[in-house]
């Protein structure tokens, strides 16, 4: 057996391996860690009390109530989008595949602002159907439907993006198999297709839900920041900064934080699992 030869990068000289680890941790020192510790400290700068006086504000509770409303919605929502995007392009050939992936990373390419315009350009009072809207009195900008809709716009590519490229590495080689034995479509996805991607459709859940919760730019233009009704966390903490309460904006962020932080650990454990697992036809 030849021995392989070490790559270019394990012969660089010593130095510059250190001093690439030392620019990389402060990079991570400075615009990662110092700012969480700076949140946390601000947070309970005036004690404990504070901070949970902060958070047990009604209009924080509502804040928090209203995210917790939207990302039950929306990740759902998403869910079941991006395993019907993901299945059908990868197991089907049609015209406009191409079209139809593009515009599933549409999200990505427009600005939460404008996606957030859009809808009020739509469902605004002004809009294309504010007036028919408002003849049967239904709200969607500046009420909780609008904050839905745009957060369900800026996260519905997570799932699918994680599901499609999986999904065309594993191929459909178990599935035909299953097909020929007779299983039915719903007993090939529950326990063919299911096992399979189960890791990486959790990535992608954790990976749309950090994104539900951190929502700013589209929520705040279709919201109207109506504090107690329409306000999310985000943007609560937004009002409060601009208010100059700053232990109490520096509380429900830490909210934030911390949310952050565990989103950070499961799709951790998600990624490690997903790549840990070697594929189902491999396991014999």
């Amino acid at each position: 057996m030849i021995a392989r030869k070490p790559s270019s990068a394990l012969r660089d000289p010593r130095w510059l391996r250190w001093t690439l680890l030392a620019v990389a941790l402060a990079f991570v020192a400075l615009f990662l860690v110092l700012p969480l510790i700076a949140v946390f400290g601000y947070a309970f700068a005036q004690g404990w009390e504070t901070y949970r006086a902060s958070l047990l504000d009604e209009d924080a509770r509502a804040a928090i109530r209203l995210t917790l409303l939207v990302t039950a919605i929306a990740v759902p929502a998403n869910t079941l989008f991006g395993i019907a995007a993901a299945w059908l392009i990868t197991r089907y050939t049609f015209r406009g595949k191409g079209l139809l992936v593009s515009l599933i990373d549409l999200p990505f390419a427009v600005s939460p602002v404008i996606a957030g315009l859009v809808f009020v350009l739509l469902f605004g009072a002004q809009g294309w159907f504010g007036p028919w809207l408002a003849a049967h009195d239904v709200r969607i900008v500046f009420a909780v439907p609008g904050i839905v809709l745009a957060t369900t716009f800026v996260t519905f590519p997570f799932v699918a993006r994680e599901l499609i490229p999986l999904m065309q590495a594993q191929g459909s080689d178990e599935e035909q198999a299953a097909l020929t034995l007779g299983a039915s479509g719903w007993s090939l996805f529950w326990r063919v297709t299911l096992p399979k991607i189960g890791w990486g459709l959790l990535y992608g859940v954790i990976l749309c839900n950090a994104r539900a919760i951190g929502e700013f730019g589209a929520v705040s233009v279709v919201s109207g920041h109506i504090r107690g009704l329409t306000n999310t966390m985000p943007l609560h903490v937004e009002i409060l900064y601009n208010e100059y309460n700053g232990t109490a904006a520096f509380a429900v962020a830490s909210l934030l934080a911390l949310l952050a932080l565990l989103t950070l650990a499961l799709k951790q454990i998600a990624g490690w699992r997903m790549h840990r697992e070697p594929p189902a036809g491999d396991a014999a």
